[in-house]
């Protein structure tokens, strides 16, 4: 009787660092304190997110994570959502990855006839960096 030997369990990241057109994010599932941790750095700001102001919905295409970078009280919010794609890392604690960053703006005005038309305007952001399974 032959024996084939298990496969070894899926490595998946925890660690994501990308970056494309002065955008730079970083992505942790999980830090030290077991929270997860997200930083958005463009041009203008540097910006710090942990637990629940980080949300996460899975999807078909990978999982979708979303920070508001700006709100304010009468003219709306703008959020950045980062497409984290399925990544095996099996053979390797590390792996280049491609995706996407999604920067939009939500458009409200306690004005009922400003309230017209397209309510979210959506600028795309190619990335690239690399997916680590890292320990913390």
């Amino acid at each position: 009787m032959s024996t084939t030997p298990a496969a070894p369990p899926s490595k998946l990241p925890n660690l994501y660092q990308l970056h494309g057109h002065g955008l730079h994010v970083t992505y942790s599932l999980s830090g030290i304190d077991g929270k997860p941790h997200f930083t958005y750095q463009d041009a203008h700001q540097t910006l710090q997110f942990q637990g629940p102001d980080i949300r996460s919905v899975s999807t078909d295409i990978g999982t979708l994570v979303t920070v508001t970078i700006r709100m304010t009280i009468d003219t709306g919010s703008t959020t950045f959502s980062l497409m984290v794609p399925g990544v095996n890392l099996e053979f390797s604690s590390q792996a280049q990855i491609k995706t996407f960053g999604v920067t939009t703006i939500h458009k409200f005005s306690v004005v009922p006839a400003f309230r017209q038309g397209q309510t979210q305007l959506y600028s795309l952001t190619e990335l690239s960096g690399t997916a680590a399974a890292v320990k913390f």
